[in-house]
């Protein structure tokens, strides 16, 4: 294992598996690396596996992008039957008979594509007054929730039997696939809740990338970091801003910038900003009303190459 403490700034794309939390596997990859920092972007539930970006050091402060990207899944939902939790974890509180499945379900999965309102469901991490609503619904508390708009991108078919289905789902940030579970299920009219879920995508990112956590823990210390990618990996769908000495200093020191002379035609809003070696120094966002880069989020030293 690395040294305990190391100042570690970069991403790590994990497969994470069944049966722990995001939390809980963050923490354990946070161990394998030694690393001091650490956060995920975006929560996957004990039972989901797949895609959840780690980020370590100075990438924590770029998770929040991530938050906001469309994600892809692979989801089975058990038809026939729902439960306390909307997934496999709960107990059973409704049974029903599966009838005319295949005949029906495309009909169903069509409707449900679009923006669709969404109640998040009780258990779930959402906070009330400070604590994760799965707290309050554990004691048997049930708390009033706003529903929300979400968009469904793409819902696939893959396979159906009488009393399960298979689907790709393609939805916007903060969509609930246990809840589409339990409408797919009140549209068929038997219930149904989410017996498998795989995260496949975030944003840019897919399982390809990805390493599994019993892989990281037979490796060697010098071998984990080698799935250490660099802190700006989060940025890499924004412009890019190449500084000038002089930019350099007045950008680090907190100060706005005229970029006429170093701006690329086109760019505005949101940029990457490199020192003239290349390294990484933050998020930056240039106003087309006064000509100015202004810093939005910076590193607390140069971090990486690009």
């Amino acid at each position: 294992m690395s040294r305990k403490g190391l100042r570690l700034d970069g991403v790590v794309l994990l497969d994470k598996p069944s049966g722990i939390s995001s939390n809980a596997a963050l923490q354990r990859v946070k161990r394998l690396l030694g690393a001091v920092k650490a956060g995920h972007t975006g929560t996957l539930d004990p039972l989901a596996t797949g895609l959840l970006p780690l980020c370590f050091g100075e990438a924590t402060k770029f998770a929040a992008g991530l938050l906001d990207a469309d994600k892809d899944y692979e989801a089975v939902v058990q038809l026939g039957s729902t439960t306390s939790t909307g997934d496999a974890e709960g107990e059973v509180t409704f049974r029903g008979e599966p009838i005319g499945v295949v005949e029906r379900i495309g009909e169903i999965l069509h409707g449900l594509l679009g923006p669709q309102q969404q109640t998040p469901p009780m258990f779930s991490a959402l906070k009330h007054q400070g604590r994760p609503l799965y707290e309050y619904a554990r004691s048997g508390q049930m708390i009033e929730r706003a529903s929300r708009q979400v968009m469904i991108h793409e819902l696939t078919l893959l396979r159906a039997s009488s009393d399960e289905l298979e689907l790709r789902v393609q939805v916007s940030k903060g969509t609930y696939i246990r809840t589409l579970a339990e409408a797919i299920g009140e549209r068929l009219g038997c219930g149904a809740h989410l017996k498998a879920l795989r995260r496949t995508r975030v944003g840019s990112f897919n399982l390809a990338q990805a390493v599994r956590l019993d892989q990281l823990e037979v490796l060697t210390a010098s071998e984990r970091l080698g799935w250490l990618q660099r802190p700006d990996l989060l940025l890499d769908g924004l412009p890019r801003l190449d500084l000038d000495g002089a930019g350099t200093a007045a950008i680090s020191q907190g100060r706005p910038i005229q970029v006429s002379s170093t701006q690329p035609a086109g760019i505005e809003g949101l940029v990457r900003l490199y020192d003239p070696a290349g390294g990484f120094l933050g998020l930056g966002a240039i106003l087309i009303e006064s000509g100015e880069v202004i810093p939005k989020r910076l590193v607390s030293s140069v971090t990486g190459q690009a």
